[in-house]
């Protein structure tokens, strides 16, 4: 296994096409703008036989083998706490991508533009579907004027996180000039769908994860191959979901020394290997909806409290722009609702008492928010999704 770490996404690409192929070593991507005592944390704890930067190739001492199939390892999100990685197969990666060309109807001579971190899953999904159909990626930074000038040239399929298709909105971009924009990292608002597709925009929803190449669920519905189940308490109840299919990780890569806790890869009840997943979701008429993780579950005062279905509704206030819910301590109910807001209208911000009022209309009082912190943007991860660990201890 050869690390990346610095190379361009063009680079980036050609490295992985060779391994996809068979051609060359399994890649460690290492995300841009990773710090440098990450790095070295990374390559510590995942083991490459080798570092691939901008001045060349170093070979270094006691790298660890990956499985023969093996063409990717990609760590686990999160900036603090020991990495760990996933292995992903050539045959798993490859069977992805080609169900997902196939549910969005593309073909070779379709363009793919990739704004998303190439040292990521998602943009490396979107590498992995151009190669998939024998075509080049197009790579950009993510800039609302320069990503309109090329959807306007190249007609391009594309993946975006909410954040990203809510700026493009604002800027009244023709989303029509898309082929197909595949949307994921994070939850969208009803709201957010409803508006990119009056805009002109086939916007398709995405679920999935490292451990599955990816997004594997479109707009509700598993991808050919692919099957969601969900372990409810009660029948059409939520509960955790459960995937199975082509496209799950061969495992994972653990750091030296450290104590792996239980695999979420086990063995159904035909003998097919699952992947129980951290997220809880329901089947409803008979499409898949995510709820939120089995850990950002909000206990306040006894009660549970999913943070998706809160926030659904305050991004649906006209005073919100941008919100976030989650969980902060609270010593005398254990955990409050926290809404985390963008105002619409940094002159005319919502209330706690309007927002709480919002939501006790429509979900029990205990999920109204007990607290309201206002903000002039979401912050991020690289990956695009809000950074809960931040939020949850402001």
């Amino acid at each position: 296994m050869q690390a990346a770490v610095g190379l361009s996404p063009e680079r980036l690409t050609e490295l992985y096409a060779h391994a996809l192929e068979g051609r060359g070593p399994a890649l460690l991507p290492v995300p841009a703008g990773t710090p440098e005592a990450r790095v070295r944390e990374l390559l510590g704890s995942m083991r490459p036989g080798s570092v691939l930067t901008p001045e060349g190739r170093t070979p270094l001492e006691e790298g660890a083998p990956v499985a023969e199939d093996t063409a990717l390892v990609v760590t686990t999100s999160g900036s603090t706490g020991a990495p760990k990685g996933v292995e992903l197969s050539s045959s798993a990666l490859l069977a992805s991508a080609r169900a997902s060309v196939e549910r969005i109807g593309a073909v070779p001579e379709d363009a793919w533009l990739c704004v998303l971190p190439a040292g990521h899953i998602s943009g490396l999904q979107v590498i992995t579907r151009a190669l998939a159909l024998g075509a080049e990626p197009v790579h950009a930074p993510f800039d609302v004027e320069g990503v309109a000038e090329l959807a306007e040239r190249l007609r391009p399929h594309v993946s975006l996180v909410p954040t990203q298709l809510r700026r493009l909105l604002a800027a009244g971009v023709d989303l029509g000039r898309f082929g197909t924009v595949l949307l994921g990292g994070a939850a969208a608002e009803p709201e957010l769908l409803e508006a990119a597709r009056a805009a002109g925009g086939r916007v398709m929803t995405t679920y999935g994860m490292s451990e599955t190449c990816g997004g594997c669920v479109y707009d509700g519905v598993p991808l050919n191959g692919v099957e969601a189940r969900v372990e409810a308490e009660e029948p059409g109840g939520p509960g955790r979901i459960v995937l199975s299919g082509p496209v799950l990780a061969s495992g994972y890569r653990y750091p030296p020394g450290s104590e792996p806790g239980p695999d979420p890869f086990v063995y159904g009840p035909s003998g097919e290997r699952v992947l129980r997943t951290q997220d809880l979701g329901r089947f409803e008429e008979g499409r898949l909806r995510v709820l939120g993780r089995v850990d950002e579950v909000i206990n306040t005062g006894g009660h549970k409290v999913v943070p998706s279905q809160v926030n659904t509704l305050l991004s649906a206030h006209p005073a919100v722009a941008d919100s976030v819910v989650v969980g902060r301590h609270d010593p005398e109910w254990g955990q409050r609702v926290s809404a985390v807001v963008v105002p619409a209208d940094a002159g005319a911000p919502p209330t706690l008492a309007d927002l709480r009022s919002w939501v006790r209309e429509r979900l029990p009082a205990h999920a109204a928010p007990r607290e309201l912190d206002l903000r002039d943007s979401i912050p991020l991860l690289a990956s695009g999704k809000p950074d809960l660990v931040a939020l949850r201890q402001s």
